[in-house]
C-alpha cells in the first residue's frame, strides 16, 4: 500500500494518506488562481476513506469558494491542503504541492485553461481542456 505525508508551510498541520493519489491535473480557473497565488493549482483526486490529518484539526479552516465546494487551509500560514465537492463525497482533491513525500507521478493535463491568466503561457505537451473533460 502507498503511503504518503504532507504538511502546511508552517508546519501546524499535518496528514497522512494511505492509498493512491489518482490523475495528477494542473486546473487553472480563477477560483485555483486565487486560492493558491499561482497561475494555476496542482491537484489530485484521493479517496477520503485513505486521508487522515494527524497534526492541526484545530487550526484547519475551511472556506466554501462555491455552491458545493468546500477548501481546507491551514489557518496559521494559509496553505492549501484538501477541497472538498458535494458531488465527489467520497475524494478530496489533494494539493499537491503540501506533499513531503516524494512521488514519481507527473501531471497528466491542463484543465480550465478557457480562463487561464492571460501572463501565462502553458510550455509543455500536456492535453490542454478549455474545460473539466
Amino acid at each position: 500500500m502507498e503511503k504518503y505525508t504532507g504538511s502546511c508551510l508552517c508546519g501546524a498541520v499535518h496528514y497522512e494518506l494511505n492509498g493512491a493519489i489518482g490523475e495528477i491535473v494542473q486546473c487553472h480557473c480563477s477560483k485555483c488562481r486565487k486560492a493558491n497565488g499561482t497561475a494555476y493549482a496542482t491537484n489530485a483526486p484521493i479517496a477520503k476513506a485513505d486521508f487522515k490529518l494527524t497534526a492541526g484539526e484545530d487550526v484547519l479552516k475551511r472556506y466554501a469558494s462555491s455552491a458545493g465546494t468546500q477548501r481546507c487551509f491551514c489557518g496559521n500560514c494559509g496553505s492549501p491542503i484538501i477541497s472538498i465537492k458535494a458531488d465527489t463525497p467520497d475524494f478530496y482533491r489533494l494539493r499537491i504541492g503540501t506533499l513531503d513525500t516524494k512521488i514519481a507521478q507527473s501531471p497528466v493535463c491542463h484543465i480550465f485553461t478557457a480562463s487561464k491568466a492571460e501572463w501565462e503561457q502553458i510550455a509543455d505537451d500536456l492535453p490542454q481542456y478549455a474545460e473539466r473533460p
